[in-house]
């Protein structure tokens, strides 16, 4: 080898050192952004799970949503069959058992996440605060206002609380077709609501408390909804989220329940009533909920359970015997298309 072939071996040989050395545009972007190939990978795959269940998981979401809403729809003409029980004690029964019997499956997942949970105890202690404030209001509501105008206005109000509510604090922007559902939703409701209105009139001091008390429970229904899912989006199961904000909110209802529950427990007819709402209606219909929920945003889930009372305006068709005029009728064929629409398209940026 001459002289000249050992320079240019040895150029050639200095260029790949400095290449090798020289780092690449994505080590350089990763020495940035704090992301590296690996953990990049991991957050591309987390997009591509995420994206693949878009599709079929939030129908399989709102599906499960529209079973509870059926399940809850109910609860309305099961606790006819138990007379003497006040409301307080129907409420309390219904989500304070089943409340605790969510945390009782959720033990296992409970110990798992909690030190997750203690980290965000305060919105555990408002989603609990929630949950027992939400039945002793609803069912005041209707036993005061009666069942049509109690569960329109509880239920009506409910997605409009839970879409402030995310607006405001997460910042989603509602777009047009979630106003299009929610006002949809409320006149259908309102429209079941006015072909009742030859039923038995309360007071009018009665009927307005039981429209506050109403909105109180509207405003709670949303606000543990979205207090769970918000939790679910933080990374915690979904069988803790539930159990923690129904497991306190049903341990909070446990003293009402001691209180006003004696009628519930004095024949076997009241018994069975108060143990097919705390295990169906409120048990499984809110495993559904929390699954639905993993699936859709609180706004949505709060939407779709506006076919509740259109579920209970069928059944006291059905079974209580109540006839349903063209205006009830027609309440119904809206809110069909309210599920329509959700089904169809998302209604807000977070889905």
């Amino acid at each position: 080898m001459t002289t000249d072939e050992r320079a240019k071996e040895a150029v050639v040989r200095a260029k790949g050192t400095t290449h090798a050395s020289r780092p690449s545009l994505t080590d350089r972007a990763a020495s940035l952004t704090g992301i590296t190939p690996s953990s990049a990978d991991v957050t591309t795959n987390i997009s591509a799970r995420q994206g693949s269940a878009t599709g079929g998981g939030r129908l399989a979401g709102i599906a499960a949503i529209t079973m509870t809403s059926i399940l809850w729809g109910t609860t309305g003409t099961a606790a006819t069959f138990a007379p003497a029980a006040g409301p307080l004690a129907i409420g309390a029964a219904a989500l304070g058992i089943g409340g605790l019997l969510q945390a009782v499956i959720a033990l296992p997942s409970l110990r798992k996440a909690w030190p997750d949970l203690r980290k965000r105890i305060g919105l555990v202690v408002l989603g609990a605060v929630a949950v027992a404030i939400y039945p002793l209001a609803f069912y005041s509501s209707m036993h005061l206002a009666g069942v049509a105008i109690g569960s329109v206005v509880s239920l009506a109000s409910a997605p409009l609380a839970s879409g402030v509510l995310e607006r405001v604090v997460e910042g989603h922007r509602l777009n047009r077709w979630w106003m299009i559902s929610a006002g949809l939703g409320i006149v259908g409701s309102i429209l079941l609501c006015v072909s009742k209105i030859n039923e038995p009139a309360s007071s009018p001091t009665a009927t307005v408390s039981g429209v506050v008390l109403g909105l109180v429970a509207g405003t709670t229904y949303a606000t543990y909804s979205w207090v769970a899912h918000r939790l679910m989006a933080e990374d915690i199961s979904r069988a803790a989220s539930m159990g923690a904000v129904f497991g306190g909110g049903g341990t909070l209802l446990m003293p009402v329940l001691i209180v006003t529950g004696a009628p519930l427990i004095a024949t076997s007819q009241a018994f069975l009533v108060a143990s097919y709402m705390a295990l169906v209606p409120m048990f499984i219909g809110y495993l559904l909920f929390g699954y639905g929920l993993t699936k859709v945003p609180a706004s949505t889930a709060t939407t779709i359970t506006l076919t509740e009372p259109a579920i209970a305006a069928i059944l006291a068709v059905v079974i209580v015997g109540e006839r349903l005029n063209t205006v009830g009728w027609a309440g119904l064929a809206i809110i069909a298309a309210v599920l329509l629409i959700l089904a169809l398209v998302p209604v807000t940026a977070g889905e």
